[in-house]
């Protein structure tokens, strides 16, 4: 048990209301998206809605769905992966919505295409052709077709059409997926974008279809409907790679989507305590606001002592850590939200228990959870 002057502070830091747009949130804990496939045939069901609203009813003051594809038929790898299309599938998200709501939590749907992520001939529509900027996997292999503008201007309409469905279904906002190596992510990084058009090249080229798919989602949505846009350095299969080596780079990939219309920036990194760059302690999230204006998020092992790749790759237990050092930096305002992934998944009363100072009746995360949806 911490003493009662600490779980004092962590109450007054934790529980400070935060607005974006028309969306407020009770407190600053997020639920981080977290691809669960427990959604057969691309319809999240009743135990998909109880699973979000659970942590709703925990405390949790924001919900980011898992990702969902949106309604292109190159967008998704998995049939158990839910889709943001369809009237079957919209009707279970409006469900989902609605629930999460009555359990007093706020939530947003995180809008989700792989790219060159997906195998050829894999599900939900095994005719689709793998698609990205230059049809290069992050392995760097050929196996794919590269976007034509006709190909851009279907995937762009795809997300504008996701947000407008998400603000007509009661969602509190949208989430872009824009990391982990994923389709807005391959244009960004100069890896798998080999373009020699408007949309490859040099930084600014490379984030004009991000630009596009925010200013569209804009265009589509009320003026103060969120718009969250996740990112990473790292990918799925490349935990090195980087699209920014200094802050001025990272600007110029930020300032052009602040401009189109990002209301928040979710930086994705795996560690939240790591800076990322030298000379600087601030975190990616610290950096995003500093260079942008803009409320940001941050995640990364939050209240675990092993990353994402210990516990899911190398099948680690990951005990329970405390926040000491995160309500130190959320003190100073270097970022504005937390995401908490796998402490929530672990258990889903974590927010009340770290706020009434029951650490010793935390649920450590172990690999097994992955497997079950609670």
């Amino acid at each position: 048990m911490i003493p009662s002057s600490a779980a004092l502070r962590t109450s007054q830091i934790f529980q400070r209301p935060m607005t974006i747009g028309s969306l407020t949130v009770e407190n600053r804990i997020v639920m981080a998206p977290m691809t669960r496939e427990f959604s057969p045939g691309g319809v999240p069901g009743t135990d998909v809605a109880r699973y979000y609203a659970r942590r709703a009813a925990g405390g949790v003051g924001l919900i980011i769905t898992e990702g969902t594809y949106i309604d292109h038929p190159s967008a998704g790898d998995s049939d158990r992966v839910p889709r943001f299309h369809g009237e079957k599938a919209l009707a279970a998200w409006a469900h989902v919505a609605a629930e999460v709501h009555r359990a007093g939590g706020k939530i947003i749907p995180q809008l989700w295409h792989v790219g060159m992520v997906r195998p050829a001939g894999a599900p939900p529509f095994p005719e689709a052709v793998p698609m990205g900027p230059s049809g290069i996997g992050l392995d760097g292999s050929l196996s794919g077709k590269s976007m034509t503008q006709d190909d851009v201007d279907a995937v762009v309409a795809a997300y504008a059409d996701a947000a407008s469905t998400a603000e007509r279904l009661g969602f509190d906002g949208i989430e872009l997926h824009a990391g982990h190596g994923y389709l807005i992510d391959q244009f960004l990084w100069a890896h798998t974008n080999r373009r020699n058009d408007r949309y490859g090249g040099d930084l600014a080229s490379r984030t004009r279809f991000a630009a596009e798919v925010v200013a569209a989602c804009r265009k589509a949505v009320a003026p103060d409907f969120p718009i969250v846009f996740r990112s990473s350095q790292w990918k799925a299969d490349n935990y090195g790679a980087r699209l920014a080596e200094t802050p001025e780079q990272l600007e110029a990939i930020l300032t052009p989507l602040a401009e189109a219309g990002v209301d928040a920036f979710h930086a994705s990194t795996r560690r939240y305590w790591l800076p990322e760059f030298d000379g600087s302690d601030l975190n990616m999230a610290g950096w995003a606001k500093k260079l942008t204006g803009k409320p940001t998020i941050t995640v990364g092992s939050v209240g675990l002592s092993e990353d994402v790749i210990a516990t899911q790759q190398g099948g680690k237990e990951a005990r329970v850590a405390g926040v000491e050092k995160l309500l130190d930096r959320l003190e100073r305002d270097e970022f504005d939200l937390v995401a908490v992934g796998r402490a929530l998944l672990a258990d889903p009363e974590w927010l009340q228990k770290i706020l009434a100072g029951r650490i010793d009746s935390l649920v450590p995360h172990t690999f097994e959870q992955l497997g079950v949806l609670r």
